[in-house]
């Protein structure tokens, strides 16, 4: 009997033990109010649609659910930010925790947005030595078991019901489906060096967040097809064939630091093969992750400002890939091959779907100006999101000097034109000022 009763104090003590380091909620409030667990979240989810490779678009979708999850999980805690629910399109209910019972919600929220990152992505195993670290945090802050039972399987519920809410934006419906060619002068066609088919073609047609459709604060249409030299269309030709040709250093540096390309192919003799890269959309949620940790903001501002940039990324991509797929325009590197230069080409490889207008500037435009509305306008930060991909580093005065830097690298890269960069920043900024007003009010 004397090893049983050996055992039996052991785990007498394992219990007392772990019974003191349990602690109350206003113990443990701060340890948990600490943003750096959910950046940490964004970052992994980062890394993740790299390694799948997910489209611009795709990813866009994937991170306005994830941090929509993670913010009505959190929210639910925190009077001082309203909930989502009647403000996002056909977003009507979310579950509630129960009345009266203790809830860590930075836990839940964590939950909520892990949630959803394991249902839209394909490597889910990378997602399993994150958690369990994350878990063991919240256990040493000293958040009771019961706490944390109770709050993981809230959060998980939250991810769940975003997950039936993702079902019925029409992704499903549109996956599988081609684009048909124009075969018009002046249409888009494959291009250099793998000839892809064409991204998302029916992108507009996803559900949107804010903006009440696709076709809301469309740009006039581009400029038409005309071959003669003084035609607003060939000016815009020779002035990115001109420009091709002359770009500075510094030039060269700005559309290299912009490409966000997420699967560049490289040719080499006979041999192809693909580098990935971050997104546009993940570009700018590593900028709200460095202002936030630069401002030091906690975890629920820090929830909300991932929140309503994703959804400006997530509505911007949608309008401008309706404006792609309405006017079909035929892309610098095409035009200039058939009439101006056989030879030239582009600094940056042309992605694969029409010119106008610019995915970059449209986002660019939604992002800076949901960034500008939390933070204030004149904010200075270093952009170092591209340093591990070989990019550099950016300094910027302002949001939206990184917007309008990041639109114009889209000429020097050589595969847009002017008009589609100005008029996507103007739809951009639209679509971000929709967000900030209908989220915030």
């Amino acid at each position: 009997m004397k090893p049983l009763k050996t055992l039996l104090t052991v785990f007498a003590f394992v219990a007392l033990t772990n019974a003191c380091k349990q602690k109350s909620a206003a113990e443990y409030a701060e340890q948990v109010n600490n943003a750096d667990f959910y950046h940490s979240c964004v970052n992994q989810l980062t890394d993740v649609i790299v390694h799948d490779i997910f489209t611009p678009p795709v990813a866009s979708r994937i991170y306005s659910y994830a941090t929509l999850a993670g913010y009505e999980a959190l929210v639910q805690g925190n009077k001082d930010y309203p909930s989502m629910v009647g403000k996002v399109k056909d977003f009507n209910e979310a579950p509630k925790p129960e009345a009266g019972k203790e809830y860590c919600y930075q836990l839940a929220s964590i939950k909520a947005f892990m949630t959803v990152a394991r249902g839209l992505t394909f490597s889910v195993d990378r997602y399993d030595a994150f958690e369990k670290d994350l878990d063991k945090k919240f256990e040493a802050a000293g958040v009771p078991s019961e706490v944390i039972e109770r709050s993981v399987a809230y959060g998980t519920e939250m991810g769940k019901a975003v997950l039936a809410y993702a079902k019925k934006d029409n992704y499903p419906q549109t996956r599988g489906l081609r684009y048909t060619l124009q075969n018009k002068p002046g249409t888009w066609t494959p291009t250099p060096p793998s000839y892809a088919d064409a991204i998302e073609p029916n992108w507009g047609k996803i559900r949107p967040m804010i903006i009440d459709s696709s076709s809301q604060f469309l740009p006039p249409p581009p400029f038409k097809y005309d071959l003669a030299k003084t035609s607003p269309f060939m000016k815009e030709v020779l002035e990115v064939y001109n420009m091709g040709n002359t770009l500075s250093e510094e030039q060269k540096r700005i559309a290299w630091f912009w490409d966000d390309n997420a699967f560049v192919m490289n040719v080499q003799g006979h041999v192809m093969f693909a580098d990935k890269k971050m997104t546009p959309g993940g570009h700018w949620l590593a900028i709200v992750h460095t202002v936030c940790k630069d401002k030091k903001v906690d975890f629920a501002k820090s929830a909300q400002a991932y929140l309503l940039v994703s959804m400006a990324l997530r509505d911007a991509f949608i309008q401008c890939w309706e404006t792609k797929y309405r006017f079909h325009k035929i892309r610098p590197e095409t035009i200039i091959n058939a009439s101006v230069d056989t030879k030239w080409v582009p600094f940056l490889q042309t992605p694969p779907f029409p010119e106008y207008t610019s995915g970059h500037s449209t986002i660019s435009g939604a992002s800076a100006e949901v960034l500008t509305e939390l933070f204030g306008d004149n904010v200075a930060f270093t952009d170092s999101t591209e340093a591990r991909f070989g990019h550099g580093v950016g300094q910027f005065k302002s949001f939206q000097e990184a917007a309008d830097q990041a639109s114009i690298s889209r000429v020097y890269g050589g595969i847009h034109f002017r008009s589609a960069c100005d008029e996507g920043l103007k739809s951009g900024k639209e679509i971000g000022k929709l967000v900030v007003q209908k989220a915030l009010k």
